[in-house]
């Protein structure tokens, strides 16, 4: 192949997909704004930080330099948390002076004023701009290591679905198309507000009965508010939705599980985050879920109680008999 990609976000699954597409044969660049964290990426060729032990291939190179990026190709593949999503754009747009493709790996909505992103990428680009977003169960450690997955390439452009489809599928790695771009969005985003839930459900002591309920209520929201945005009903029984958040909410890979975990156990929220040491998505995603659900008036009781906890200092014990007390109805 002779294929170029640049991954924006030098993080645990920038890094992942940068090798994955390496190892494919494509000639990549992985960009990071941290130039010290760079320049131990390229004396130690692997990520220590996120990814030990995972070595990078020769066609895989690393900068901190946005104009090299931009010279570099015209696919942009970008992983860096939501509430940098956007200044990454306009910083890499400043640099570019041809049409490009952009595909994005962050999941939430934009912190400034709850868009999907990609609205976002719109606004910045244009609305013909090729767009597509990767998502479903995906942990980066794994990808790295060769362990099979499979995800879900969302876009309105099949043809751009296909052409970054062809980048990462291998042997290990199996990547889906789909059409549903909202539907993909809204899946990624929220289910790391209920893998925060169910964090703190098992933080609490509480057992697999309540997280299987959990799950299954939660996915019932996601459904809710993901329909009445635009996306399809289907989609949040695939990968990008029941699989994902199957994922985060029950494996201890997830650092939105695991700040859930330390809230339900006592933990302040603040040193939670800080012995995680990695961004929480789930802690911008509860608020914004939150406030779309009341501008769109749907009922997201789950996302309501985590909200409340994180951001009005509920306790999490009384969030959870919140939702027990709630008046009893028809599951349908």
């Amino acid at each position: 192949m002779n294929k170029k990609i640049a991954i924006l976000g030098a993080g645990s699954w920038g890094t992942a997909l940068a090798i994955l597409a390496a190892r494919n044969g494509c000639q990549t660049l992985l960009w990071g704004h941290n130039p010290e964290h760079l320049i131990a990426l390229t004396q130690d060729r692997q990520n220590k930080r996120y990814l030990p032990g995972i070595m990078f291939p020769d066609n895989l190179t690393v900068t901190s330099d946005l104009a090299k990026v931009a010279d570099f190709t015209k696919l942009f593949l970008v992983s860096v948390p939501s509430n940098a999503f956007k200044n990454t754009l306009l910083n890499l747009k400043a640099h570019l002076y041809e049409d490009v493709q952009i595909a994005w790996a962050t999941k939430g909505f934009d912190p400034d004023n709850g868009s999907l992103l990609h609205e976002v990428v719109a606004d910045i680009f244009s609305s013909q701009t090729p767009a597509a977003l990767l998502s479903g169960p995906s942990f980066a450690g794994e990808v790295a290591a060769e362990l099979p997955t499979a995800i879900t390439i969302a876009s309105y452009q099949p043809d751009f679905a296909s052409q970054l489809a062809d980048i990462l599928h291998g042997e290990r790695f199996r990547t889906y198309t789909n059409s549903d771009l909202i539907g993909v969005e809204v899946g990624g985003a929220v289910k790391n507000v209920m893998a925060i839930a169910a964090g703190i459900a098992d933080g609490l002591g509480f057992g697999a009965n309540t997280r299987a309920a959990l799950i299954t209520r939660g996915l019932t929201e996601i459904i809710r508010l993901g329909v009445r945005l635009g996306g399809k009903q289907e989609t949040f029984m695939g990968l990008a939705g029941l699989g994902d958040l199957i994922l985060t909410c029950t494996d201890n890979q997830s650092r939105n599980r695991r700040f859930g975990l330390a809230l339900g156990q006592g933990k302040d929220k603040t040193l939670a985050i800080q012995e995680i040491g990695q961004q929480i998505e789930g802690v911008s995603a509860a608020k914004e879920t939150f406030l779309l659900a009341k501008k769109h008036g749907v009922d997201m009781p789950i996302t309501e109680q985590t909200y409340k906890v994180l951001y009005e200092g509920l306790a999490p014990l009384t969030a959870v008999q919140n939702l027990l007390a709630r008046e009893q109805k028809s599951e349908s």
